[in-house]
């Protein structure tokens, strides 16, 4: 979501925002020497660092030699003390000021990222970044608005009485969001009391209105995620006749009854039935083909994350949007923002970050790929340890996963992140986000990652293009309860043809999937008969909409709710099983050719 500097020219403020990023990638090592002795001189004395034996120093030799790599289950149960209200100095010589939620999407599990009170700071500092980045592809964003569906997650409490919220709730109910002085690149057309409405029907209905109602003044439109935005467009789909009567008569429909909302709302709302005649015209249409064009007709781009797992939402944007340029400006998490896209208007797939070096100290733990298999490093023993890389050292084209050092006390920390090195800008590297790690299938040797899944899913898809039916989402489980386990994909398919679609497809999208897998998985359907054919499962239509309600009210953020690749948690499971329609099998084997069994060698 794109903040700017708020004062002064800007034209003035964007040209030296472009030359600080032009400097700190200038001579990338030397600011991340300074970051990493900043970071270990303001928390010289906590306990993590000297449990390790730093014992004060802050020289980065000492740091990669004494401190671990490590994951959250390593910090779980210091993090567990904080909840519960340890106040020593455990991760930051500053107090902890609250914890940063996790997606809660991976395994059901919620991860409480601690935070201080001056990382909301360096956040900013990022997004103040992408504005200045954008208007030199873009000009005049300065002169409209942009339509940002955004949202809140209600927060939680630990037993010490910290909050435990998404990092984008921390954000947007902070003052550095919430009372940021007027600046034109972050006139929205939401109200801040939309956007901080908990109740998520009434958020989007009237962010909805206020976009609709403000429509030539729409310059650019997005939301966190594609998923987000396209769940946004739905909206209007189901509810359009509603939004129109509300601008027809200038009124708001009871169904709004946060009185925040309300006032914030009818502020900018007046009867306008000329407008409500135009929207209601256009959404009557048969076809929905360009309806974001078309209902804001002086939108320059759209601004989602459709990287990663939510590059599948990418035709359904293209139709939407009449092929407006789709833009993924920044890269970031709850443990740290990361970098920004320098080249905001590339192809979603030429996609790269810079990662910006003031924002926190970055390694890189080198991934290797033997036939599409990601085998990452372990890196728990010293000699491990040194294999890690510098932001200033990785290689291009070279695979790594994201090790980070914050402010906030995280030290070595696995993000997860599978990167690989695409380019350089200046003398700092620019990287290309694969997929989040671990998140796989596995039933015996084999072990295939959401990328390569993906890539499958999408060749498979093909086959039912000339029923005219696509893909509206996707997951899937490695099903041990078979003898042998097989890999189920459950599918959510929308038919608009008036040819059903044969069982003979569907089988052939099972075949084109087993075809697309890496030879270890191959080789274990073909030779080793290790691995049971592959099942595709037909869903009803709204099902996923149903798991990410449901993923909501175990408390994940509308904001960041992504719909998980691989699903293990069995409530889930038991919602999707109980809403397939039909399964299919792969009818035959897939081809599998000897050559690859070194791979089996490797740890």
């Amino acid at each position: 979501m794109p903040e700017a500097p708020n004062d002064g020219g800007i034209v003035e403020k964007n040209k030296k925002t472009l030359q600080f990023i032009e400097d700190v990638t200038s001579n990338p090592d030397e600011v991340q020497q300074r970051i990493i002795t900043e970071i270990l001189t303001q928390n010289a004395t906590v306990e993590y660092l000297n449990r390790h034996g730093l014992s004060g120093r802050t020289d980065r030799e000492s740091f990669k030699k004494l401190i671990p790599v490590v994951t959250y289950e390593d910090l779980h149960n210091d993090i567990v003390r904080i909840a519960n209200g340890d106040k020593s100095p455990i991760f930051s010589s500053h107090p902890i000021s609250e914890f940063l939620t996790s997606s809660g999407t991976s395994g059901g599990e919620r991860k409480l990222m601690p935070t201080i009170e001056e990382e909301l700071e360096r956040r900013s500092s990022l997004y103040s970044l992408l504005m200045p980045v954008m208007s030199q592809f873009v000009p005049g964003l300065d002169k409209g608005k942009g339509m940002y569906f955004l949202f809140i997650k209600s927060e939680a409490q630990t037993p010490g009485g910290l909050l435990a919220r998404p990092v984008l709730t921390s954000y947007y109910k902070s003052s550095h969001f919430k009372d940021r002085p007027y600046d034109p690149y972050t006139n929205y057309t939401s109200p801040n009391e939309t956007i901080l409405c908990p109740d998520s029907y009434q958020s989007m209905y009237s962010q909805m209105l206020c976009g609709l109602y403000l429509n030539k003044e729409v310059l650019r439109v997005g939301a966190v995620f594609a998923s987000g935005f396209i769940r946004a467009i739905r909206f209007l789909e189901n509810h359009w006749s509603l939004l129109t009567h509300d601008i027809r008569t200038g009124s708001l429909n009871p169904v709004i009854t946060d009185p925040l909302v309300r006032g914030s709302v009818m502020r900018i709302l007046k009867p306008d039935p000329d407008l409500a005649d135009f929207i209601e015209r256009e959404c009557s249409r048969n076809s929905w083909q360009g309806i974001i064009t078309r209902l804001w007709p002086n939108t320059k781009y759209v601004d989602v994350i459709v990287t990663g797992s939510m590059a599948q939402y990418i035709p359904t944007l293209d139709y939407y949007s009449n092929g407006l340029p789709l833009v993924c400006t920044m890269y970031a998490s709850s443990e740290c923002y990361f970098g920004v896209n320098l080249n905001p208007l590339c192809d979603p797939s030429e996609v790269a970050y810079t990662l910006i070096p003031t924002m926190a100290y970055f390694e890189f733990l080198p991934v290797h790929r033997t036939d599409g298999v990601v085998c990452a490093g372990v890196a728990k023993s010293d000699k491990e340890n040194q294999q890690l890389v510098d932001l200033a050292d990785v290689k291009l084209g070279q695979e790594y996963e994201l090790v980070v050092t914050t402010y906030a006390g995280l030290y070595r920390y696995r993000v997860g992140d599978l990167l690989r090195v695409v380019g350089f800008k200046n003398k700092a590297p620019q990287f290309s986000f694969i997929c989040r790690k671990n998140v796989a299938l596995s039933i015996d040797a084999d072990k295939t990652d959401e990328l390569e899944l993906h890539k499958a899913v999408e060749k498979a898809v093909n086959h039912l293009v000339p029923f005219n039916a696509t893909l509206t989402e996707y997951t899937s489980h490695a099903d041990t309860t078979t003898i042998p386990g097989h890999y189920v994909i459950f599918w959510e398919v929308s038919e608009n043809g008036t040819t059903p679609i044969p069982a003979s497809v569907f089988e052939d999208c099972c075949l084109t999937i087993e075809e697309s897998l890496n030879s270890v998985y191959r080789q274990g359907r073909a030779s080793d008969k290790s691995i049971g054919a592959l099942e595709i499962k037909i869903v009803e239509n709204g099902t996923f909409d149903k798991l990410m309600d449901y993923a909501i009210s175990l408390g994940a953020s509308i904001n960041q709710y992504k719909t998980p690749r691989c699903v293990k948690y069995k409530p889930i499971l038991e919602l999707l099983n109980a809403r397939v329609v039909s399964s299919y099998f792969s009818p035959k084997c897939p081809k599998w050719f000897p050559g690859h069994k070194q791979w089996n060698n490797k740890s």
